[in-house]
């Protein structure tokens, strides 16, 4: 493949596996891939000019915002970084709130910031350095999920580099079935250069870490009675882990996001929780909301990643049969994680037909699985392990695309109902017929 045209189009950088820097720059928090180019864009025309030649090379157009993707780590392709369009502006009022104006290859953390400085915020995901498109694009399960529904309930217009190359506004006026399908359908319908989302006051939140020993199961069960009636100000996770590092010690606990600045509030919320026997108090303060999001260090380069046996889903109902399914999931698993968080509220108030993110009448999200470590998990362990999963997802109404490591081009049939699926090979025949965005959870044009 002859990269010389496009080295002389773009502005950015253009790198093949000869040049100087490139190990560094086909390397990102998912792992270490082996495209055919790099080309990390300065600008709009770059964006354009990449996506024409990966279109007259015929190969597939690989878009990399923050790096957290599995589909970064595969071989071939054209792979568009958009790291250097991460302008975070804040532009005015529109419909009730702030219009922010952010570019495709800005990072939550970086975003978080500024939005702080105007009082402001948008939820998102829960690390830093996750990439403001791919979780957009995918839905985005946040913080204040419970209280502003999705990153995805948030956006209001884009800009878009087709797969021809040309630029589009997309707005509600202008092209209402793209933006609907960008509001959780993947990265299948262009390359968003920038997203604008009606932004919320946010001068600060209450932050709480509680502790929890013994058997989990009252606990879970008391923290699903909580959510059933508790205010949107309050979204919840509950977490059980492994002893993986310092920053993620062993067992079990929950993480409360509150907004506003009443720590008294928050304590009398929790207060069933904090009744409970095993369960204890370690932390409840005033935080700015950049300071609760995680930092994720990229791998080491060679660092292989265990694989996860598992996966997630959203369940409509976590009744107590389920409850004891997902912590004997977990007991039966030494190296395995647990993860809830809590839905409901303003992801709920949206139609189902108004996004194509799936089960809207979800109150809970649930992620479970084992880690595939070489040498200690065997055939026998991992057919148990997919056996058991198999299990509790059926039990929900949809799969978290953004939360899954798969690479199957078929996963994306289990994420989307039928007609919600037929609906977006309908925009994406009208948007990318050949296909060219494939490097993603893949909607086949109709």
């Amino acid at each position: 493949m002859d990269i010389a045209p496009l080295r002389t189009s773009v502005s950015g950088a253009v790198l093949a596996a000869e040049d100087q820097g490139w190990d560094s720059a086909r390397a990102s928090h998912a792992g270490t891939g082996s495209p055919d180019v790099i080309v990390r864009v300065s600008n709009l025309d770059d964006v354009s000019e990449a996506v024409r030649f990966a279109a007259a090379a015929r190969r597939v157009a690989v878009v990399r915002g923050g790096g957290h993707s599995a589909w970064c780590t595969l071989d071939d392709g054209v792979l568009i970084d958009l790291s250097a369009l991460d302008a975070v502006e804040v532009v005015g009022d529109r419909d009730g709130g702030a219009l922010v104006r952010i570019g495709g290859g800005a990072r939550w953390g970086d975003v978080a910031q500024v939005l702080s400085e105007h009082g402001l915020g948008i939820s998102s995901g829960d690390t830093a350095s996750v990439g403001v498109g791919g979780l957009t694009l995918g839905g985005g399960i946040g913080w204040m999920v419970r209280a502003w529904g999705l990153a995805a309930d948030q956006l209001v217009g884009a800009q878009l580099v087709t797969a021809q190359g040309e630029v589009v506004e997309v707005t509600e006026a202008s092209h209402p079935e793209l933006l609907w399908a960008l509001r959780g359908g993947g990265g299948n319908f262009g390359v968003v250069t920038r997203f604008d989302f009606r932004a919320h006051d946010l001068s600060s939140i209450v932050w709480a870490e509680l502790g929890i020993s013994g058997d989990t199961r009252p606990i879970l069960r008391a923290v699903r009675d909580l959510l059933a009636t508790a205010p949107r100000e309050l979204t919840l996770t509950f977490m059980d882990v492994p002893a993986m590092d310092p920053s993620a010690p062993a067992g079990a606990s929950i993480a409360a996001c509150w907004i506003g600045d009443d720590v008294d509030a928050l304590r009398a919320v929790l207060a069933p929780l904090l009744a409970l026997d095993g369960v204890e108090e370690r932390d409840i303060a005033v935080r700015d909301y950049p300071d609760i999001l995680l930092e994720h260090p990229e791998p080491e380069p060679g660092q292989q990643i265990p694989g996860f046996i598992g996966g997630n889903t959203l369940a409509r109902v976590l009744d107590d049969e389920l409850v004891d399914e997902l912590v004997a999931f977990r007991e039966s698993t030494p190296a395995s994680v647990l993860f809830l968080r809590s839905l409901g509220g303003a992801y709920g108030d949206v139609p189902q037909d108004a996004t194509p993110f799936p089960a809207r009448d979800a109150t809970w999200f649930l992620m479970a699985g084992g880690f595939d470590i070489p040498g200690v998990v065997d055939d026998a362990e991992r057919a148990r392990l997919e056996g058991a999963w198999a299990s509790l997802e059926a039990q929900g109404g949809g799969v978290y695309g953004n939360f899954s490591t798969s690479t199957d081009p078929a996963f994306a049939s289990r994420m989307y109902p039928a007609d919600t699926m037929a609906r977006l090979a309908a925009v994406k025949a009208t948007w990318d017929p050949r296909n060219l965005f494939a490097r993603n959870h893949n909607v086949v044009p109709a």
